[in-house]
This record gives C-alpha cells, sequence and structure tokens, in this order.
C-alpha cells in the first residue's frame, strides 16, 4: 500500500469516508440534517482542507470548528468518526502522511469536543 501522495490520494480519502459516514447509523443523521443536498460543497471543502493539512498545499482557507460548535455531538460521536476515519486511512494508505491524517484527526476531534463541550455547558458561543 502506497501513501498519500497527492489531490487524486486526498479525494479517495474523503470520498470513501464519507460513504462510510453516510451509511452509518451513528452518524448519518446528524451529517444529512446539516449537509442536505450539498454533500458536493462539503467534499470540495474537505479535499481543500485535507490538502492543506496533509500536503502542506494552501487550498483551505476558513475556521474548521465553527460549522461544528452547536452540533448535537457527544463523545460517543467522535469516538465512532476516528473509528471510521482510521478504518478509512488503512483501508487504503500506509505511510507517514497516512499516520499524519490519523493523529490529526484524532487531535481534531479532541479539540471540537472539548470546546463544544465547554460551550454547551458554560452557555456560550464561540466568537464569529
Amino acid at each position: 500500500m502506497n501513501d498519500i501522495q497527492g489531490i487524486d490520494d486526498v479525494k479517495l480519502l474523503v470520498d470513501a469516508f464519507y460513504g462510510k459516514v453516510r451509511k452509518d447509523k451513528i452518524l448519518k443523521d446528524i451529517f444529512e440534517n446539516v449537509i442536505q443536498d450539498r454533500w458536493p460543497d462539503h467534499l470540495e471543502k474537505m479535499y481543500k482542507f485535507w490538502q492543506t493539512v496533509l500536503l502542506e498545499e494552501h487550498t483551505y482557507y476558513g475556521s474548521p470548528f465553527l460549522p461544528h460548535a452547536k452540533l448535537p455531538v457527544e463523545k460517543e460521536h467522535f469516538n465512532r468518526w476516528l473509528e471510521l476515519f482510521s478504518k478509512t486511512i488503512d483501508a487504503h494508505f500506509s505511510g507517514p502522511r497516512a499516520e499524519k491524517a490519523k493523529w490529526q484527526g484524532e487531535k481534531m476531534a479532541e479539540m471540537f469536543h472539548f470546546k463544544i463541550s465547554y460551550y454547551s455547558e458554560n452557555n456560550s458561543k464561540p466568537l464569529f
């Protein structure tokens, strides 16, 4: 198996992962309720995000947390997201960038969960 090497690999990762998410009994409703019929736009944004993170080709601009700030998610959702993400990577790739993707996903899930919990528990919202 090869490592993640270019945008085609990023697209394969994103498409395979979100294909699983859209069928997952724990995650599908959360994603479908927010994204609705805008999946092509969402996938394009995710290609750019992971291209920026993994390939250091800066095509994503924005704040990844803000769209997630008010989602009805708990630790179990993040755990499932990470499980699917890691399994998707392991099914297609092996190497330093694949490991970086899993590490980055873990850090992002940890941070998002912490921030969402904080804002919910303190009845506050992030600065936009």
